[in-house]
């Protein structure tokens, strides 16, 4: 272990990919990661000292954290949910460390002082919390050695490739990122707050136009089944504890995104009422028993990720479609690299995921790109592949011998402090 550089391919390196929406974390090398669970966790304040401490809580200066799907699933009266991070970036530090404290001791079951770190950051993350980062992990977890490289990176290293545009659309936002060499271009980061999330919103006025309720399985003692249409024969469990707003609406999102997942499809071409109405339709059950069969309004709905101009309540509104955060994107970067942009759109975040997603988006940048560009779309055909893309390319990196020398170790932290960050990661 001569001049703080880690020899041979053994190293162990854990590398995590925190997202707004879920958490993933192993050891670099593997081909998936070890945990993957909700990033949200459930916070009850302590007023009194003598709580108990079950398996998934996490205590720190009274407050008691429910992390991972199994603790958060349970109905408890009094825990709201929060998020450690804010425009992908930690905001609550407390619930961050409680998030790694977790999946040190549940998931790895290993030491944090025995494995180098590889973290995955926002490409905008700003440089008072990479260094308030760098230095939790190694004054707080005394890590050997550490690195923090940018999703978009990470996820290009995923795919093969080293420069290339990546659109990512995940829960919070959709945001193309440039990267050349390995490098993120800042000046072309183009983000819109049309996502996951917002898609969850419109399913959510979609029901309340339907006057469909949406009822959480928490809820659910029992149910008879019911013809189509006709109101849910539904039983409430009695003796619910009495839960906050924001738990509650967490678990009636649940219930919306798996309407998502298996509901809504893009349409190739943009939206049109004759075409949608022809469109076959997609029987749903709700987790009360209700069920109904859903036609145009499959389409409708994500139709506002590529054309944000018809959608109710947005008007007037200066958001950019899918296709135009990319040319935008593509468009404040050097003339010289735009090509080898344009030849490699790299497709990622589990809202990509929705059908159809990739073929509209192919078919709008081919309408878009100038002539003379060679347009390809790379976008994994696996749905693993699509969420997990940034901690994937981080184990690959990770696990790399020539990447060994790249590390912060712990001795060079001690020697340049907090900023050996802003040195070593770009």
């Amino acid at each position: 272990m001569s001049g703080g550089v880690y020899g041979g391919d053994e190293v162990g390196a854990l590398v995590f990919d925190i997202g707004s929406f879920s958490t993933r974390a192993g050891y670099a090398g593997e081909d998936c990661p070890k945990a993957d669970f909700p990033t949200s966790l459930g916070v009850l304040a302590q007023e009194e000292g003598g709580a108990e401490l079950g398996a998934d809580k996490e205590k720190s200066s009274g407050r008691t954290f429910y992390i991972d799907t199994n603790a958060l699933h349970v109905a408890r009266p009094g825990v709201e949910l929060v998020s450690p991070l804010k425009n992908g970036m930690i905001e609550d530090w407390e619930s961050f460390q409680a998030i790694l404290d977790h999946t040190y001791c549940k998931h790895v079951k290993s030491e944090p002082s025995l494995h180098p770190v590889l973290m995955s950051e926002a490409p905008w993350n700003t440089r008072a919390k990479r260094e308030k980062l760098t230095e939790l992990v190694f004054e707080h977890y005394n890590i050997p050695a550490f690195f923090l490289c940018k999703t978009a990176v990470l996820t290009a290293f995923a795919n093969g490739r080293a420069t290339g545009l990546v659109l990512d659309s995940g829960a919070t936002h959709t945001t193309a990122i440039p990267v050349h060499d390995g490098y993120v271009l800042q000046q072309g980061i183009v983000k819109s707050p049309l996502a996951g999330d917002f898609i969850t919103m419109q399913c959510r006025e979609l029901f309340q136009e339907m006057n469909i309720d949406i009822i959480p399985p928490y809820m659910i003692a029992g149910k008879e089944p019911v013809r189509e249409g006709a109101p849910p024969n539904w039983t409430k469990k009695d003796k619910l504890p009495p839960v906050t707003k924001s738990w509650h609406t967490y678990m009636c999102n649940e219930v919306i995104q798996d309407f998502q997942a298996s509901v809504l499809q893009v349409s190739d071409s943009p939206y049109d009422e004759q075409v949608a109405a022809q469109m076959p339709t997609v029987h749903f059950e709700m987790p009360s028993g209700y069920t109904t069969d859903y036609g145009a309004e499959r389409l409708r709905i994500p139709e506002g990720l590529f054309d944000p101009s018809n959608v109710k309540g947005l008007s007037g509104n200066t958001m950019l479609g899918v296709g135009h955060v990319i040319t935008t994107s593509i468009g404040m970067c050097d003339i010289d690299i735009r090509p080898g942009l344009y030849s490699s759109v790299i497709v990622t975040g589990g809202n990509t995921l929705l059908q159809g997603f990739t073929e509209r988006l192919n078919r709008e940048l081919s309408q878009k790109a100038p002539p003379s560009m060679r347009l390809k779309l790379i976008a994994s055909n696996s749905s693993m592949e699509r969420r997990f893309s940034p901690w994937i390319g981080g184990s690959i990196l990770a696990s790399l011998g020539t990447f060994q020398q790249m590390w912060i170790s712990k001795q060079e932290y001690e020697e340049w402090g907090k900023e050996s960050v802003e040195r070593k990661c770009p």
